[in-house]
């Protein structure tokens, strides 16, 4: 079930603040809801400002929903980039894992919004979110390939199937710490951790 908008008023705070409670709220409801689904009428209503001070900040229903993307693709990027020092195959997946909980801590449609399956193609919004999607595919890509090059394994073939389950791992396991919002990003890791053993465990045992 979809959570209701939160309710925040944004009067009487400096711009650059309300510009980003005004980015929480239209997080919240283009994640809950998807692009094609997400109201306007509910981001104003939510936020107690006026349609016209939207348009003043953002330009349009679009660019609100673009800076929202932006907003959450950087964070994103960013932290799995940090995670490519980890050394180690192993290492390194755990990192990234670890490293998408913490970006998305409290903020868990921001997965939502850049993996949107109602964003219409083609279309502006569809492109500014692939633009992240294909920077966390490119490190997820290269990721892949060094757990095969370890294994001595160079076919493009196994590259592309495990690519396909890394995404729909982490994707699942995204999913499914939104409907356990009690995990924190630490407890999720461990988590991750523990299921990452027991299966080696049983590959080898």
């Amino acid at each position: 079930m979809n959570a209701p908008v939160s309710r925040a008023g944004t009067k009487g705070v400096p711009r650059e603040q309300r510009e980003q409670q005004l980015l929480d709220i239209a997080t919240l409801e283009f994640g809950n809801r998807g692009y094609g689904n997400a109201s306007l009428a509910e981001i104003v209503s939510a936020a107690g400002v006026s349609k016209p001070l939207i348009y003043a900040y953002f330009g349009s229903r679009d660019e609100l929903h673009a800076a929202c993307v932006h907003r959450a693709g950087t964070s994103l990027v960013a932290a799995v980039a940090d995670a490519q020092a980890v050394h180690g195959a192993d290492g390194k997946a755990l990192a990234t894992l670890a490293a998408i909980f913490h970006a998305l801590d409290g903020r868990i449609q921001n997965w939502r919004i850049i993996y949107d399956h109602t964003l219409p193609r083609p279309s502006p919004a569809h492109d500014t979110a692939r633009h992240y999607q294909d920077a966390l595919n490119a490190m997820g890509s290269a990721g892949v390939a060094e757990i095969l090059a370890g294994a001595g394994n160079h076919s493009p073939e196994d590259h592309s199937l495990l690519l396909t389950l890394w995404f729909s791992i982490v994707s699942t396991t995204v999913s499914w710490w939104a409907d356990h919002p009690e995990s924190t990003p630490d407890d999720m890791t461990a988590r991750c951790l523990r299921l990452f053993t027991a299966l080696r465990r049983s590959r080898t045992s």
